[in-house]
């Protein structure tokens, strides 16, 4: 039986506001089109979908996410994101090439931003072997998302995160002049100084970061000592 997301599609469809839809698309740099759903709005959608309908099967995973990512608008993409967060337990190794190809597909850091840290950290946390066969090769990827994305898994990891990983794959993107890459190092270097302060700041103060990153990863640093 397959998992029916029509319902979902049509109550985005009647939701439509073609003001906010306009607004939406430009603080995208008009990457995508968007029904213009507000997220409070487009998140009680999916509640009251999933409420009525339920989530989908281990092995409707995949089609769902596929159904929801090949719409042109970008709520349908959010919405993917939002099943998979809530199924998050539920994935496995055998999801990842799924993630992979989302981080791939129709790729900003809105979506990618997401996918990171709320679905690949998870699967990498709870099976480390799975950081060797995909977020190695993301790293060094030509790929930005996916650099960002190998940047950004361990955001939620606090004190399990693996530092010398995280400070490796920064050294390894450190000269990159891509703004996505440099805030993402930026950001992934602030979120750990809240668990690990001292070292983070010697990390920056001793390598030569871009100063958008250093700038980045040193705001809860200074923040903290003001």
């Amino acid at each position: 039986m397959s998992y029916d997301l029509q319902p979902l599609l049509r109550s985005f469809a009647a939701k439509q506001n073609q003001e906010n839809a306009r607004a939406m698309a430009r603080y995208m740099r008009d990457q995508f089109p968007f029904f213009g759903i507000k997220t409070p709005e487009r998140r009680a959608a999916v509640r009251d979908f999933i409420k009525q309908y339920g989530l989908p099967e281990a092995n409707q995973i995949e089609i769902a996410v596929k159904t929801l990512w090949s719409h042109p608008n970008r709520e349908c993409h959010y919405a993917a994101l939002d099943l998979l967060v809530r199924l998050k337990k539920q994935l496995n190794r055998e999801h990842l090439p799924l993630l992979e190809w989302m981080i791939t597909s129709k790729s900003w850091w809105d979506t990618v931003d997401c996918i990171a840290p709320q679905c690949c950290g998870p699967l990498f946390a709870r099976d480390p072997q799975l950081i060797q066969r995909y977020a190695e090769p993301w790293i060094i990827s030509d790929h930005l998302w996916l650099r960002r994305a190998a940047l950004l898994f361990q955001l939620k990891f606090k004190a399990q995160t693996d530092e010398a990983l995280l400070f490796r794959y920064i050294l390894l993107n450190a000269d990159s002049d891509q703004f996505f890459i440099k805030k993402a190092i930026g950001w992934a270097l602030r979120e750990y100084a809240k668990t690990a302060p001292d070292t983070v700041g010697r990390f920056i103060h001793e390598h030569p970061l871009k100063p958008l990153s250093k700038r980045e990863g040193l705001k809860w640093l200074n923040r903290k000592s003001h």
